[in-house]
């Protein structure tokens, strides 16, 4: 819908929107409050120091129930938000309603502990190692710092002996972290916080501006790819570094393509504009930097390289042209943070370290495991290990196969070269023994600012919001004592619904059957 077509919210809507930024503010709160008796806090949690607070610490139960039904309203609250920012409406909530609404339900995330997942002591553990001295991608935390050492008592046991994963620029980043908390665990947190919060927001900053180059409303691709609560749970109160990775991405992305020349399919290519070579240069350094940070960021090199050569005359030596200058930046880059942080290229080596997990939400390793029971039900024995291994192969080169394709048909104008991106990330991550719910942000964020058809909108929003509800929020699948988690979403679910009910009663028309405003 062309940008003239929109028109603002009616007085109705806008009180519908207050209620609903308030509901899912309700749920931030809750999330937030439960996070102190349900989060992965550290060993040595200096909540328990707190009065009133440190009392959810001693009754987990209650606060994984309180930290459930934080999660159901701001779940419920951004679907009910989707309603005014659908592409097919008329009347539309403007960017800044979305902001301040994503303002809100940020803030009470951002001073808790982690949720969801005992990574980022993962984090801080290997940012230690760098500190003293030690190989990252050689010595896992047991190994380098001691089982007694109070970063690695926080490192899940899984990880406690593997080398790390991550790139060399995140580690450095972290090292400067562990210089300045000394042994503060619950100090490290926070910074590292700090640091996906800058990467939230880098996602923030690019998205309405990579959505108005591609037709999409703003405010659509800031609900999709911003206020997602798979981003706001996972890259905010998790402080995944997957937030710093495609931050720098998009924010690549935008500085590449910011003074680009548009070039129309069959047409000469436009005189080149002023800075508009140093824009790609610069583009490209930024994204090389989100690679340096999470190795999946390199795929949006290629599918810049195809932006440049149909901006170029779109010829296959254009292509290759293009190819080799971001391949020469690529290296640079690489070479530059490889001796800049003294790190070397160990990362390479280490890039397949969590394939050591198969996690449960893989298609992959859920049909290994499936092959594996076949193959004890027949009498072949259990080759469970070996099947999922040739199904992680036999992933990662459909990957590669989708992602070819993409960036062949982005380069004869089949599609957008955006759109190419968040596919083939999307397949990279899906196709892993090892994906997790955060993962499929590396497609959804940079879809969101493309992709404005309400197949891939369903799509997307279906899929975000079963994701976000899965994960408990310690992370711990509660081994022996499920039987919390199903009495925590019984007690979140009535809580919701009672909620909900308030909410019929102030703002109706959140709960009538959405329609294309006319």
């Amino acid at each position: 819908m062309a940008p003239g077509d929109i028109e603002p919210l009616t007085d109705e809507e806008n009180r519908a929107l207050g209620v609903l930024r308030r509901f899912g503010t309700v749920g931030a709160l809750a999330l937030a409050f439960g996070s102190l008796g349900a989060g992965a806090a550290p060993i040595l949690n200096p909540v328990l120091d707190i009065p009133v607070l440190r009392l959810f610490a001693r009754i987990p139960t209650v606060s994984v129930a309180i930290a459930f039904t934080g999660m159901g309203m701001m779940v419920l609250a951004w679907l009910w938000l989707g309603r005014f920012t659908r592409p097919d409406r008329h009347r539309i909530a403007d960017r800044v309603q979305v902001l301040r609404t994503l303002v809100t339900w940020t803030v009470p995330l951002v001073v808790i502990p982690p949720l969801f997942s005992r990574d980022v002591y993962s984090y801080l553990a290997q940012s230690e190692i760098v500190r003293r001295g030690f190989d990252p991608y050689e010595l896992g935390p047991a190994q380098a710092l001691g089982v007694a050492d109070p970063f690695t008592a926080g490192v899940s046991n899984m990880w406690r002996d593997t080398p790390a994963p991550y790139g060399p620029l995140f580690l450095e980043v972290g090292s400067w972290i562990s210089g300045v908390i000394g042994t503060n665990v619950a100090l490290g947190v926070l910074l590292q916080r700090l640091v996906a919060l800058a990467g939230f927001g880098l996602i923030v900053w690019a998205l309405p501006r990579l959505a108005r180059r591609y037709g999409v409303q703003p405010s659509t691709a800031l609900w999709l790819g911003a206020a997602n609560p798979l981003v706001l749970f996972h890259l905010v109160a998790g402080a995944h570094n997957e937030a710093l990775g495609i931050g720098l991405m998009l924010a690549g992305l935008e500085i590449g393509v910011r003074r680009l020349g548009v070039r129309v399919a069959g047409e000469p290519p436009p005189p080149r504009g002023r800075g508009e070579l140093t824009g790609l240069v610069l583009g490209a350094v930024v994204i090389s930097l989100a690679a340096m940070v999470k190795i999946h960021a390199i795929v949006a090199l290629g599918f810049l390289g195809v932006m440049i050569a149909r901006r170029w005359h779109g010829r296959l030596t254009d292509l290759f042209a293009a190819a080799a200058l971001m391949l020469g930046v690529v290296s640079s880059v690489a070479v530059a943070v490889a001796y800049g942080t003294g790190l070397g290229f160990g990362w390479v080596s280490a890039l397949d370290t969590p394939s050591m997990v198969w996690s449960w939400v893989s298609p992959v390793a859920e049909l290994g495991q499936l092959g594996g029971v076949l193959g004890v039900v027949l009498g072949l024995g259990n080759h469970t290990s070996s099947v999922i291994a040739i199904l992680g192969l036999l992933g990662y080169g459909v990957a590669a196969v989708i992602t070819v394709k993409f960036l062949w048909d982005s380069f004869h104008w089949r599609y957008r070269p955006i759109i190419g991106l968040g596919v083939s990330l999307g397949a990279f991550m899906m196709l892993h023994v090892a994906m997790q719910p955060w993962w499929l942000l590396w497609a959804v964020v940079p879809l969101a600012a493309a992709a404005g058809t309400s197949r891939f909108r369903v799509a997307a929003t279906a899929a975000s919001a079963v994701l976000a509800l899965l994960i408990p929020p310690t992370g711990s699948p509660f081994d022996g004592r499920t039987y919390i988690l199903h009495q925590a979403y019984l007690a979140g679910g009535v809580l919701v619904l009672v909620a909900v009910l308030v909410v019929w009663r102030t703002a109706p028309v959140l709960l009538r059957r959405p329609g294309t405003a006319r």
